[in-house]
């Protein structure tokens, strides 16, 4: 499994094949078929495994704490598999990291007193929110904020000339000059999600144990 991720990680998952695998790892192609019936059974085990990378929510905290946590988590899990981002949601066998992930965010959720509803509600907005930053952040042309200033000052500035695009090239500017990093809208966002959030819970609703 660990092979196969990691082919993934490299060359993408649209690539792989049970013969590449079968390659990497110096073994027939038909012996992988002992252990997975198909592609799509790899697939599930390999999502299975990224779930397993991802910190669950710890339960000696309070719930935004524990839910911001698991989510910068994820984050920096899916930075390392982008491959995974599309397909996380996708398994309908899921393995037993998958579903541990699911159980361990749904009963955060539902002992902060979220009901049923709102807790369903609430997982799928914070994980929209992590899937769609991930998604996003795997396709910039920079990972630092060096990178960043040097493509704005670089790059982005001489095609924004002042007087045709002021408030571009403005931003431009003082996000270069400022040291502005990227990477800290995460944080920024989540912290904003969880807020709306917490007026929507119920504190004292009856919960199972």
């Amino acid at each position: 499994m660990v092979e196969a991720v990691r082919l993934a990680d490299r060359e993408g998952v649209g690539e792989l094949s049970m013969r590449q695998l079968a390659r990497a790892l110096g073994a027939g192609a038909m012996s992988l078929y002992y252990y997975v019936a198909s592609k799509e059974d790899l697939l599930d085990a390999m999502i299975d495994f990224v779930f397993e990378e991802i910190e669950l929510p710890p339960e000696e905290t309070d719930w935004q704490s524990a839910m911001r946590r698991r989510a910068v988590s994820a984050r920096q899990v899916l930075a390392r598999h982008p491959w995974a981002i599309g397909l996380m949601e996708s398994r309908t066998s899921p393995g037993p990291a998958n579903l541990r992930h699911r159980e361990a965010v749904t009963a955060c959720l539902r002992r902060a007193g979220f009901t049923v509803m709102m807790a369903t509600h609430a997982n799928w907005l914070l994980d929209s929110y992590v899937y769609g930053f991930a998604l996003q952040e795997s396709s910039l042309p920079f990972d630092t904020a060096d990178e960043f200033a040097d493509i704005a000052e670089g790059v982005f500035l001489p095609q924004l000339p002042p007087d045709e695009f002021p408030y571009l090239n403005e931003s431009a500017a003082v996000l270069a000059a400022a040291g502005y990093d990227p990477a800290e809208e995460f944080t920024f966002g989540l912290d904003l999600v969880l807020a709306a959030l917490e007026p929507l819970r119920a504190p004292h609703v009856s919960l199972h144990p």
